[in-house]
């Protein structure tokens, strides 16, 4: 998520278990979450900026939903509509998931995917024609919408119960606004994945790193051959710029920690202070030396026009060694082995040191709903049980924090690592950060500045722009 999930439509986990994935299992201590600001920043959500992943453990697969539901609404009929960024075909195994729904109350599901979101859920909402459902793709825009509007519908209780039973609470309060549950977790996007092509490891007799040190003296060591090792794109139309904006986050966790990333989220820390700016100047010394990018497509200013999934096929054929991208990347690879003896695989991007554990960046979508009808409530309370995760994991390329997915449900073995560390309670997890600040800093300035920065743009420039479109209230 890779994220700013829908757009950034590749996102997720990372990794620890190391033995297929060859993930680092170094630290693993739990860097206890700080409740933070950033909901009054990004308009009001309660949701602390960061998280424990699991903090329940894994839960059972099966929760007996179906009766449980007509008890509730015991006379269901008519049909549901959820408006989401994601649209064809990505959109199938979620019609494929809500078919169960369907088979138990009688009542359809109407799917309508548009690219345009972000930009008509408010005009459909001042207009009078809400969707019943939403599947936001940032926290921050829910709590705007919630907050602009107020046709956002709290969580039933009925609703509201069965997802704190199946949902870490933190995972819960990124869909809290002003105290209230609105949203309801959708899926997960593990970030903090290195792809690489374990024929081009054999060939040329590399090893998969484990640490901060083993990857910075491998990347070295291929760029002393004249070859570039990292391929690396921002290019995602009027989202390019997402990427980087990853890469800081990344950065961020490593070097300064997570209690400095909340901070940073809520703007107590600025952009222009001493921890983001060194850790952007460390992002910078690799994505914008000639000597490390840009494998495959050419010079460092061939990232801003490198469209973000590109990056997958000079990794398939030797062009480049590194693409950090998150685990459901693997969706580019349909008819690819993925493992560590496949055509394709990923390794943890390793903690710089081991001050903060193993830190893991991510992101997710969350269900919201416009209408309160019988069906869209039993609808609703469908989304947060196992069964539902279990069908939309086995539909594709899709894992998410209810505890009661299960990882034989996913398909792709990074994914199943990566659904592994999500639910580790060792896990020290932060939510892309860009998806919690306000729009105008998350979802627009970052982007834009970023990729001023990656053509040319000096640093200080860089970041003061940012710090500058931060709203004064």
């Amino acid at each position: 998520m890779n994220s700013r999930p829908a757009r950034k439509i590749t996102t997720a986990i990372v990794g620890v278990s190391a033995a297929a994935l060859l993930l680092s299992a170094c630290g693993g201590s739990t860097t206890t979450p700080t409740a933070s600001s950033a909901g009054s920043a990004a308009g009001g959500s309660s949701a602390p900026a960061s998280s424990v992943a699991g903090a329940t453990g894994p839960q059972p697969a099966e929760s007996g939903w179906c009766d449980a539901v007509k008890a509730q609404y015991p006379n269901l009929s008519g049909s549901v509509g959820v408006y989401s960024t994601i649209v064809s075909p990505e959109d199938t195994p979620y019609i494929e998931a809500y078919k169960d729904f369907t088979t138990c109350t009688g009542v359809t599901v109407n799917y309508e995917g548009s690219k345009e979101f972000e930009a008509q859920v408010g005009v459909r909402v001042a207009s009078g024609n809400p969707p019943d459902l939403g599947i936001f793709p940032q926290p921050g825009l829910l709590s705007q919408i919630v907050n602009n509007t107020g046709a956002v519908k709290p969580l039933p209780d009925f609703v509201k119960t069965n997802a704190q039973k199946y949902f870490p609470s933190d995972w819960l309060n990124y869909g809290t606004v002003n105290g209230i549950s609105f949203g309801i977790p959708n899926n997960a996007d593990f970030k903090s994945l290195v792809w690489y092509s374990p024929k081009t490891f054999a060939d040329k007799g590399y090893t998969v790193p484990t640490t901060w040190d083993e990857l910075t003296a491998l990347t070295d060591q291929i760029a002393a051959t004249g070859e570039k090792p990292w391929c690396i794109g921002i290019a995602s139309g009027e989202a390019t710029g997402w990427q980087i904006t990853d890469w800081l986050e990344e950065y961020v966790l490593r070097y300064a920690g997570p209690e400095v990333y909340d901070q940073w989220v809520s703007h107590d820390v600025k952009f222009a202070d001493a921890p983001i700016a060194d850790a952007l100047a460390k992002v910078g010394a690799l994505l914008k030396d000639p000597k490390y990018v840009n494998g495959g497509f050419g010079d460092v200013a061939t990232i801003a026009s490198t469209q973000f999934n590109d990056v997958s096929t000079p990794l398939l054929n030797g062009q480049c060694t590194f693409a950090r991208e998150a685990a459901n990347f693997d969706s580019n690879f349909k008819g690819k082995t993925i493992g560590p003896d496949g055509d394709i695989n990923a390794f943890y991007f390793p903690p710089a040191n081991d001050q903060f554990g193993t830190t893991v960046l991510g992101g997710g979508t969350f269900y919201a709903a416009f209408a309160d009808r019988p069906e869209v409530q039993a609808f609703e309370y469908y989304l947060t049980t196992p069964e539902y995760a279990n069908a939309r994991a086995k539909a594709g390329s899709w894992i998410s924090s209810n505890l009661g997915l299960q990882a034989s449900s996913v398909e792709s073995a990074v994914q199943q690592e990566a659904l592994k560390t999500l639910q580790s309670t060792d896990t020290t997890f932060r939510f892309d950060a860009s998806d919690l600040m306000p729009a105008p800093v998350g979802s627009d300035a970052e982007w834009k500045q970023f990729t001023a920065w990656i053509t040319g743009q000096d640093d200080a420039t860089t970041l003061a722009n940012i710090d500058a479109a931060w709203p004064t209230s």
